[in-house]
């Protein structure tokens, strides 16, 4: 018996920790012949396999439009932004339970990442790679870049983690040191150090069609991970998330029960991830600019680069996309543009979300002489409002194809009354809220899992929004270069650039539904949460929000009182365009599609029946912060009951447990 505990011992941190080589299943994904002919030593020698490696990587480590889902649009469902019609987990606390196995704690890419650099810088280095030398360096800059990017999500989801620079041999004791959690700023500082290996490595500017990662994308990435650290350390500061807190679990471990700030403290860490963020996204907020928008919403061609830019099938001629995804008809596609022309397979806007837009003359909606029309017609909501939301809120009776009108057989050629109350996802508006982001006028796009427009991955405005932000929540001021970058991105969206008018007029007690005028448990200022409102209105739809949260620590405040998604105002004037037989309602009765006026005036997609675990409202547990680390990875890695992994805040380490 002992025997065999130590072989799957040796077996399982073996897989977990990547430890030997790999190149069986490196041979297996490059599609190399003869595979009997090639050793690892005779591999990595000349610049297009270094290339086809690398670019065999972005696919399980990059975003990208999934097959049968509303692709990158929908990833900020389940935040204040998006919402479906099944509330995660997350925000249920006692169902997201500990799992047995697998999670977050993984380490698949990362080995692939480690072998190839365990390989190829040696080579290199000796010159034993043949090709040019600005193009091996790009293939070698692409490797560091997409390990930041691995480790990034890594530390989103579980804070402290491992730290692996190379590939190690199958040796239990040294598979075992090598699974000691870095605190969560230690990986933060290795990621920015990869990201500027991969800037002194990769091309700047397009590279190709600017399929692959430039040296601007290394640049943005490094803004966003100096800010979400940044932010991370203030708001958490002082808490278990973060190392040297009260009750930081590190502290358990005798590898980090004297640890000490690289820079002397946590403000210094602070201070010091902020900076490199600032550093880091001017240099691209400085050349890049704004691709324009002319505020026309229904044109077939390229009226409107702004709107099109998010479902052009070529994205490279738009200058602030610095990396897009390219889909081939036949070959790879997806379904993004048939769910953009009906429900966005079931990820509606929030009512939080569409009501944090200001008004075009930069009033809040609640403000006197704002001009607000109301919320009773979806026409109402969009009229004189923030011209980002005039485009991407779509309202009944719009035109979704302008060309190629029955070329599709999935066209839905004219934009239909929500269907709030069906249950088939694909069809359904879980809120009435439905965005127009990746909407492509062409009927051709709109054959049922056949649509090939372009994927965006990363777009320069980012950079502007974390200038910005991290200026101010480091030194408490909006510079000239802040200012320069929030009139850009205010007069590109047809909203007045005087940022200031708008944090005057801002009112902290009536911007509750947005989770971000919250951080530990307090809303903010009104001029740090006009930047926080800025980047939300600019980056909906694109993935980002639930990071923000996080890192805001913005939360806190559901613990103590439950938070209500609501979609559009159902029972107003809108309850006409329906039947009693489509819009029923009544917490017991188990045909209901929609929530009770009772409850609110607004639909509640979570609160239709009083038998979900949602009816009541969403809620938050401070160890949710965190990913719980899978069980197995505990007991594996121990050794008479001592293990170098220490759980996260909160989180038992049984299987199925919740945190208390």
């Amino acid at each position: 018996m002992r025997f065999n505990q130590i072989i799957y011992k040796r077996i399982y941190v073996y897989l977990a920790l990547s430890a030997v080589l790999v190149f069986s299943a490196c041979k297996k994904q490059l599609n190399l012949t003869p595979q009997s002919q090639i050793t690892p030593e005779e591999f990595f020698t000349e610049q297009s396999q270094l290339g086809a490696y690398a670019i065999a990587r972005y696919n399980s480590i990059l975003p990208s439009h999934s097959n049968w889902s509303f692709g990158t649009f929908g990833i900020d469902a389940n935040t204040d932004n998006m919402a479906v019609p099944d509330l995660s987990s997350r925000f249920l606390p006692g169902q997201w339970r500990v799992g047995s196995d697998g999670g977050a704690w993984s380490f698949g890419n990362i080995r692939q990442l480690n072998y190839f650099l365990a390989q190829v810088l040696p080579k290199w280095s000796a010159g034993k790679i043949v090709g040019s030398s600005a193009t091996i360096n790009q293939y070698i800059g692409e490797i560091y870049f997409l390990r930041a990017y691995e480790y990034f999500n890594k530390l989103q989801a579980l804070g402290d983690f491992p730290i692996l620079r190379g590939v190690l041999p199958d040796d239990l004791s040294l598979l075992t040191k090598a699974s000691e959690r870095r605190p969560c700023n230690e990986v933060a500082r290795f990621i920015l150090s990869d990201l500027d290996s991969a800037a002194t490595l990769l091309q700047p500017g397009p590279v190709g069609n600017k399929n692959r990662i430039s040296r601007e994308c290394a640049q943005l990435l490094k803004s966003r991970v100096g800010l979400f650290e940044g932010t991370w350390l203030k708001y958490f500061k002082g808490t278990a998330f973060v190392p040297n807190g009260n009750n930081w679990p590190g502290k358990s471990k005798s590898y980090n029960a004297n640890y000490q700030f690289p820079s002397g403290s946590i403000d210094g860490e602070i201070q010091f991830f902020l900076s490199e963020s600032m550093k880091a996204a001017q240099l691209v907020a400085s050349k890049i600019p704004l691709v324009t928008n002319t505020g026309i919403i229904e044109a077939p061609n390229n009226e409107n680069p702004y709107f099109n830019m998010f479902s052009a099938v070529d994205m490279s001629g738009y200058s602030e996309v610095l990396l897009w995804r390219q889909y081939a008809p036949a070959i790879a596609t997806h379904n993004v543009p048939v769910y953009a022309m009906a429900g966005n397979d079931a990820v509606g806007l929030t009512r939080s979300m569409v009501e944090s837009y200001v008004m075009s003359n930069g009033l809040p909606i609640y403000a006197s002489g704002s001009g607000y029309k109301g919320d009773d017609y979806i026409s109402d909501v969009r009229t004189n409002r923030d011209g980002r939301l005039v485009l991407f809120l779509k309202e009944p009776g719009q035109k979704n194809v302008l060309v190629n009108a029955s070329a599709g057989d999935h066209v839905t050629a004219v934009e239909p009354i929500p269907a709030i109350y069906l249950s088939s996802v694909e069809q359904k508006y879980t809120t009435g809220y439905a965005i127009r982001k990746g909407l492509n006028y062409d009927g051709t796009q709109a054959r049922n899992g056949s649509g090939y427009t372009g994927c965006v991955i990363f777009r320069a405005t980012e950079a502007y929004l974390n200038y910005i932000e991290a200026c101010y929540e480091l030194n408490g001021t909006i510079d000239g270069n802040a200012a320069n970058y929030w009139q850009q991105i205010r007069t590109r969206a047809q909203v007045d650039p005087n940022y200031q008018k708008t944090i005057a007029a801002t009112d902290m007690s009536k911007e509750t539904l947005d989770m971000g005028a919250y951080s530990a448990g307090s809303l903010i200022s009104p001029t740090l949460y006009n930047i926080r409102r800025e980047r939300r209105c600019e980056l909906m739809g694109e993935g980002l929000r639930y990071m923000d949260l996080i890192r805001w620590r913005a939360m806190d405040q559901l613990i103590s009182q439950p938070y209500h998604f609501e979609g559009f105002k159902l029972w107003g004037p809108m309850k006409s365009w329906y039947t009693p037989s489509q819009i029923i309602y009544g917490a017991t009765d188990p045909k209901a599609t929609v929530s009770d006026p009772a409850l609110s005036a607004y639909l509640r997609p979570h609160e239709i029946r009083s038998s979900a675990l949602s009816y009541n409202g969403a809620k938050w547990i401070m160890a949710h912060y965190l990913n719980p680390i899978a069980a197995q990875h505990f007991i594996i890695s121990s050794n008479n009951g001592d293990t170098p992994i220490y759980q996260n805040p909160g989180w038992p380490v049984q299987a199925g447990g919740v945190p208390q």
